[in-house]
This record gives C-alpha cells, sequence and structure tokens, in this order.
C-alpha cells in the first residue's frame, strides 16, 4: 500500500529537515522547497496528496502560494506550519483554503493528526488557538487585511518583493517586467494607501500579513 505523497515548503532548511525526520515513518517525502514559487511549480510537477508549508517565505508567500494552486487546483490539501500563533492568521489560512493551521511549537504528534485530517478531507487547528478563532468568525471579525484585499496579483506580488528588500530591477527580472512597471505598481500601492515613503509601505506589507517582521 502506498504512503500518502507530501511536498514540504519551508525557507527554513534545518526546520524542513526536522520534518522530513518526523514525517518520513508515515508518509512519502516527494521534495522539498525554499520558497513560495518553487513550492507552486514543484506541487505542479510532483501531484503530491498534502503540501506542508510555511506562511512566511520568500518570492510568494504561503497564503498566495495557495491562492495561485487554488486557481488550477481546487482541492489542493494545504497544511499551514507557522511560528505566528495568532488567530488572524489562522483565519486567513482557512479563507484561503488551507485544510489545516498549526504552529512550529506545538507537539509533532499535532501535525501528523494535521496531515491525516487533510487527506480525510477534514479541517485541524492549533487547539490553543480554536476558541479565538470561531470566535472571530462569529463576531464577524475580518482579518486586519482591508487595505490589501483590494490589490491585484501582481500587485501583491510587487509588494512582498519590495518588502524583502529587492530593487526595481530585480524585481522586474524576477516577474519579467520592466523596472518602470515595478515602479508604478509601487506607486498605485501607495496612491490607493495613503502610503508616503517606502518605509509605510514595508509597514503596510507586515501589518497585512504579506510579509512578516
Amino acid at each position: 500500500m502506498s504512503r500518502p505523497r507530501v511536498l514540504l515548503a519551508d525557507d527554513h532548511r534545518m526546520v524542513a529537515e526536522g520534518l522530513k525526520a518526523l514525517l518520513t515513518d508515515e508518509f512519502e517525502l516527494v521534495g522539498i522547497v525554499e520558497d513560495g514559487r518553487a513550492m507552486v511549480e514543484a506541487a505542479e510537477r510532483l501531484h503530491p496528496d498534502v503540501i506542508v508549508a510555511d506562511v512566511a517565505m520568500p518570492n510568494l508567500n504561503g497564503f498566495e502560494a495557495l491562492a495561485r494552486l487554488k486557481r488550477s487546483h481546487p482541492n489542493i490539501k494545504v497544511v499551514f506550519l507557522t511560528m505566528h500563533q495568532n488567530a488572524a492568521y489562522a483565519r486567513r489560512a482557512f479563507d484561503s483554503g488551507a485544510s489545516a493551521f498549526v504552529v512550529k511549537h506545538a507537539a509533532p504528534e499535532e501535525l501528523v493528526l494535521a496531515i491525516r485530517a487533510a487527506l480525510n478531507g477534514k479541517t485541524f487547528i492549533t487547539p490553543s488557538l480554536t476558541k479565538e478563532v470561531m470566535d472571530r468568525a462569529e463576531n464577524g471579525a475580518r482579518v486586519e487585511n482591508e487595505g490589501a484585499m483590494w490589490l491585484t496579483r501582481r500587485q501583491r506580488e510587487i509588494l512582498q518583493l519590495i518588502a524583502e528588500g529587492r530593487s526595481a530591477k530585480e524585481i522586474g527580472g524576477n516577474l519579467a517586467i520592466s523596472p518602470r512597471t515595478v515602479e508604478f505598481h509601487k506607486y498605485q500601492i501607495m496612491e490607493m494607501n495613503g502610503l508616503r515613503t517606502t518605509a509605510e509601505l514595508i509597514h503596510f506589507a507586515i501589518k497585512h500579513g504579506i510579509v512578516t517582521s
């Protein structure tokens, strides 16, 4: 009987190697990638049953990578594993279509349970966050990303790369667009959200979960 196929996406190699050691008894590890774009490409190529992904990754964060995959693979199973014990992040994860949200300092057994739940079409959340997430949902509270929700996919990509310290030239090369186009998108984001400086733009990206501090 074949074991479920799992893809790991985490830019901390030591964490990924630790996860590999934890999971290999029960699951087949088909690959380890270190950024969101590589996660999307690997998922398209390797067809894993479940992806275990960090939220904060370079080039494309976990939420954006999942959103991209959902367009072509609506039934993709993703378990987010993150250091952020934050109900807002968990709510956004499930709004993005994730199957589970586990914090990295939780007991290792929680991750295994989360993967099993995802494989069975169920959801799982680190128990310490369950009540807070449910309270937010019942009260109609929204993740603090109202400003960011109006950005286009391209603008979100550019905003993340700017916040990671990339130059317009580097971003243009990464996305196959001109530096002038990068600057135009940057200007639009700042105008839409009343931002005056690059520092304010980076703070905006952190506040709305595009990148983490």
